[in-house]
């Protein structure tokens, strides 16, 4: 059974950090991409950093550039996201995904696989 399970969100005061973790149980993990997304309340569901399977290339939404960084543990089959400079936007819920078909970009609809979400909200 593929499973998807996020933690390390929480309240952190604007340019704080914080490293979120997407636990995968059921599936080998660096064998597919994973994504990283967030949904703030009234706005759609945007991808903000995705690693592929084959090279290990990832993508990042423009907000985030430079200050997120996402990466992959095999070893603990987990992927992170590292949070840096938070600003009050970047308040949402986070959710990591997947999918057995290569995606061909970042974007919420390429991926099936999701798991239940993080709230991170970054207020002073």
């Amino acid at each position: 059974q593929v499973q998807l399970v996020e933690s390390g969100g929480g309240l952190v005061q604007p340019g704080g950090s914080l490293r979120l973790s997407c636990a995968a149980s059921g599936f080998t993990l660096d064998y597919y991409a994973i994504g990283w997304f967030r949904q703030a309340p009234g706005k759609e569901r945007e991808g903000v950093s995705c690693i592929s399977s084959s090279d290990g290339s990832t993508y990042y939404a423009d907000s985030v550039k430079g200050r997120f960084t996402i990466s992959r543990d095999n070893a603990k089959n987990t992927v992170y996201l590292q949070m840096n400079s938070l600003k009050p936007e970047d308040t949402a819920v986070y959710y990591c995904a997947t999918d057995f078909i290569p995606p061909s970009g970042c974007r919420s609809q390429e991926y099936d696989y999701w798991g239940q979400g993080t709230q991170v909200t970054v207020s002073s």
